[in-house]
C-alpha cells in the first residue's frame, strides 16, 4: 500500500540514494558515465544535507511515497520560487523499479494539493532535459505546458538543454486525474 508522508532532515540519506539511483537510470547518456558511476550519490547526499540544513533560509518541502515504509519515491518543491513562474519543481523521482506504477502521479497531485491547500499564489513549474522523451510525456500528459527552452548547466558540468514545463495553476494538474493515473 502506497502512503505518503513529509520528509524530515532524517530522510536525507534515503532521498539522496534515490535520487542518485534515478539519475543513473533515467540519464544515462545525457549525463556523463563518470559522474554517473562515481560522483552522483556523493554530490546529491551533499546536496540534501546542505537542503535539510538551510531550509530556514531557503523554504522547500519534501512529499515522500513508501510502500510498506520502504521509500517508493519523492517530490521536492520551493514555493514562491519564481514571480512568473510560481512554485519550482525541482525533483520528482521514483525508485526505477517502481516507476509505470502510478506513484510519480501521485506524488504530483499530491504536490498540487499542497500548493493549493497552503494557499500559493501563482503556478508550478520544473526544467527537464530535452533528450528525456519519458518525462516530458509523463508530464504533459499531466497537463503541463512546454514554455521555453534554455541551455542549463547540469552537475556533472555538461549543459543540455531543457524544457521548461509549466502549469498556470496547481489545479490543473487535478483536472487530469483519472483513475488510470492516480492508481
Amino acid at each position: 500500500m502506497l502512503t505518503s508522508r513529509e520528509a524530515a532532515e532524517h530522510d536525507f540519506a534515503a532521498i539522496a540514494r534515490l535520487h542518485a539511483d534515478s539519475w543513473r537510470s533515467a540519464y544515462r547518456g545525457m549525463l556523463s558515465d563518470e559522474y554517473l558511476d562515481h560522483r552522483v550519490h556523493l554530490e546529491r547526499t551533499t546536496l540534501w544535507q546542505q537542503r535539510f540544513s538551510e531550509q530556514a533560509e531557503k523554504p522547500f518541502f519534501v512529499i515522500l511515497a513508501e510502500v510498506e515504509e520502504e521509500l517508493a519515491g519523492f517530490a521536492c518543491v520551493f514555493p514562491d520560487e519564481h514571480p512568473t513562474y510560481g512554485a519550482f519543481l525541482d525533483n520528482l523521482h521514483v525508485v526505477p523499479q517502481r516507476t509505470g506504477q502510478g506513484i510519480g502521479r501521485r506524488l504530483l497531485s499530491a504536490v498540487a494539493e499542497r500548493l493549493l491547500t497552503d494557499e500559493r499564489r501563482g503556478g508550478l513549474y520544473l526544467w527537464v532535459i530535452e533528450q528525456n522523451a519519458r518525462a516530458r510525456q509523463f508530464y504533459s500528459s499531466a497537463g503541463a505546458l512546454e514554455v521555453e527552452c534554455a541551455k542549463l548547466s547540469m552537475p556533472d558540468g555538461s549543459r543540455q538543454k531543457e524544457m521548461r514545463c509549466f502549469w498556470p495553476s496547481p489545479a490543473l494538474i487535478l483536472a487530469t486525474d483519472t483513475p488510470e493515473t492516480v492508481q
